[in-house]
């Protein structure tokens, strides 16, 4: 598995759907997942990229992680108020998502999604 670009369609279906359900967070992912909000144009997002893309191997039983270009899908970066990138959006199954901002080493995010995966 590697790391996989979604856009608002996908989103849609395979994470949320805020269009029919706006107000009420309902996770659709059969397993967490990890959304990556990012620019072509950051550095830092270009740095975390690899990282994310060794996870996303390591973890693919368990996790998926998912890109999202806030170049192009600008409804869903308005949807979770993403004002910078990377910023890292954790949806466990059953739990409301939360934000990591910045570009993190990989043993932060291992212990994020060794948490992820638990909730």
């Amino acid at each position: 598995m590697t790391v996989k670009h979604i856009s608002k369609s996908d989103f849609i279906q395979k994470v949320w759907n805020f269009e029919q359900l706006p107000r009420e967070w309902n996770f659709l992912g059969d397993k967490p997942a990890i959304i990556d909000f990012f620019a072509t144009w950051c550095g830092p997002c270009k740095m975390l990229s690899p990282v994310l893309e060794q996870l996303s191997i390591e973890y693919q039983d368990k996790l998926d992680i998912y890109k999202i270009d806030i170049d192009q899908e600008y409804e869903l970066c308005e949807l979770f108020n993403i004002r910078s990138v990377p910023t890292l959006l954790f949806c466990p199954k059953n739990k409301q998502p939360y934000e990591l901002v910045g570009s993190q080493p990989k043993s932060i995010l291992i212990t994020e999604i060794n948490n992820l995966i638990t909730l």
